[in-house]
């Protein structure tokens, strides 16, 4: 049976509240809101309210967890959903996500490029990659530290089954504007400096619900837009986002 997305009506209307949120924080730093797309983030949602967005026009979605997508994957098989795997991923669980993401946007060190690597190789696979840098001081961040991002970038050139197409982080869990602002900002720079050095970085994909204003200020392409469209989790945010937690 086929959902509707009349089966869920809030989505359409959450939908259509966080793109004119979306477009009116583009239009408040001055850019143009065409350059700022919206990732929404599925996690903890089953599979008929994935299928109801879709319905909407949504085809790509972030998930946390490798088992989620797995889980997912089979029954929204005919909607032909790309997969973003967006949350912190183990080598051991790259298998499946070789096979059935479409993109990775928390490759954070070389072990696990090496064996995302390898398993694309596997399933004669090319996706789209972009690194995690830790932007802040939290000790429980994931990321790849700034200062080894040169060597990463440059070591990610002899892996021909990863198109590295930007930048992804997690800004600091404060109620500071200017902390959060200062994280955006240094992938902003960053991405500048890897730009320099003969690499083709496009995008920077950060900022989430509570925070994408402040993401799109600093140059934000893509933000990652989970309870503002999909609506309040089972499970808090620190159960998927582990590293939020002071």
């Amino acid at each position: 049976m086929t959902q509707a997305s009349s089966d869920f009506p809030y989505l359409a209307s959450h939908w259509s509240t966080i793109r004119q949120r979306v477009d009116a924080a583009c239009r408040e730093a001055g850019r143009d809101p065409a350059e700022v797309s919206i990732l929404p983030v599925s996690k903890t949602f089953g599979p008929e309210v994935i299928r109801a967005a879709v319905a909407l026009g949504l085809h790509r979605f972030g998930e946390n967890k490798v088992q989620e997508i797995r889980d997912k994957a089979g029954p929204l098989a005919d909607c032909g959903i790309d997969w973003v795997m967006i949350g912190h991923l183990q080598t051991n669980k790259t298998k499946d996500v070789a096979r059935l993401a479409s993109e990775v946007q928390s490759l954070d060190r070389p072990e696990l490029a090496e064996a995302l690597h390898r398993r694309l190789q596997i399933e004669g696979r090319v996706i789209d990659v972009l690194v995690q840098v830790k932007t802040s001081r939290e000790e429980s961040k994931y990321g790849l530290p700034p200062e080894q991002l040169p060597d990463f970038l440059d070591m990610l050139r002899g892996y021909d089954t990863m198109r590295v197409r930007g930048l992804m982080t997690l800004a600091i869990h404060s109620s500071d504007p200017q902390e959060v602002r200062a994280c955006f900002r240094l992938l902003r720079e960053l991405r500048a400096q890897a730009n320099a050095q003969g690499h083709d970085l496009k995008r920077l994909s950060m900022g989430m619900s509570g925070d994408f204003p402040l993401a799109i200020a600093e140059g934000a392409t893509e933000v990652r837009i989970g309870t503002a469209i999909f609506g309040s989790r089972p499970y808090p945010d620190d159960y998927y986002w582990p590293e939020i937690t002071k």
